[in-house]
């Protein structure tokens, strides 16, 4: 019949679809297996779930198992050391924009940070600056108190924490699925003898490094974002010009700075206007000439007329 002789020209294929076959009624009719992948030394943390799979055979061969990790509420650990990434935002008054963004940088690079972004606006007047650098986690207290004596005032600053253990463990325990089953692909690759077969596990073998590659990719942000905190800097000699809100209602010499400003932005805009006005008076003079003459022309027809 049709059917075994397809077998028998597809023997590791069809082995291969019994023991998948196999592991699905089993994972059906039997509770979940919880396993506890390599700890992680960055975290000092494992997961705990049950990869559930599912297969489909093509006419080519075999399809990728898809895999998704379900929790086991009743063996979950409580992770003793959460990830948590931090970012922190200052905006500081001070003397010297370009010495004090100078002294941030170089504490930052001697601390084993590094620098993101910098940013200089108006640097001839009202100064403003914005500085982004990344310290690390466990000398960002040293940092802080660094940044803030640089100030003759810290007209505002927060801390935000983002933790991201739950996300972290669900990487690591994907990864752990598609690399066992990456390990059992390579494991029949070995022994595979019909070309369809083998070119069909290769693409899966693809896939599979392609989505593991990925999860590493994530991973590795996840730990350098925790080791690393982004701490953004505003810096300027205008306390107006930082983003933050003022804390008293009425004071003086806040009114007199907005006073001025607003004054200079009016004077401005006259000036710019009469720049407007004079580039266009290639237009406006001649048509305005023509409607005189034409008005005194026809004035004086007027006059002769009567």
């Amino acid at each position: 019949m049709p059917v075994f002789k397809w077998i028998r020209n597809h023997i590791l294929v069809s082995i291969l679809i019994l023991i998948i076959g196999f592991l699905l009624l089993k994972n059906n009719f039997v509770s979940p297996v919880s396993f506890t992948p390599a700890k992680s030394t960055s975290t000092g943390e494992s997961m705990v779930g049950a990869p559930s799979a599912s297969v489909g055979v093509g006419a080519g061969g075999i399809d990728v198992p898809s895999f998704s990790l379900k929790q086991d509420s009743g063996s979950s650990q409580q992770s003793s050391e959460r990830i948590v990434i931090k970012n922190s935002n200052l905006s500081l008054l001070v003397k010297d924009v370009r010495n004090v963004g100078e002294q941030i940088l170089n504490f930052t690079k001697n601390a084993g940070g590094y620098m993101v972004s910098t940013s200089y606006n108006r640097p001839d007047e009202s100064p403003f600056a914005t500085l982004t650098v990344r310290v690390p986690t466990d000398k960002l207290d040293e940092a802080l108190k660094f940044f803030r004596s640089q100030a003759v005032k810290v007209t505002s600053e927060n801390l935000v924490g983002t933790d991201v253990t739950d996300e972290f463990t669900d990487i690591q325990a994907r990864l752990s699925t598609l690399e066992k089953t990456k390990t059992k692909f390579e494991g029949i690759l070995d022994k595979a003898t019909v070309i369809q077969d083998i070119l069909t596990i290769q693409e899966k073998l693809i896939t599979l490094q392609s989505q593991i590659d990925s999860l590493k990719g994530k991973e590795k942000a996840l730990k350098q974002n925790a080791a690393f905190t982004k701490v953004t800097l505003f810096l300027s000699t205008d306390e107006l010009a930082l983003p933050y809100a003022p804390d008293k209602a009425f004071r003086p010499d806040v009114v007199f700075k907005q006073a001025v400003r607003s004054m200079l932005n009016t004077l401005r805009t006259g000036a710019e206007a009469l720049i407007w006005v004079g580039v266009y008076s290639v237009i406006w003079i001649p048509a305005l000439a023509i409607f005189f003459f034409y008005r005194r022309w026809r004035r004086a027809k007027q006059k002769v007329a009567n």
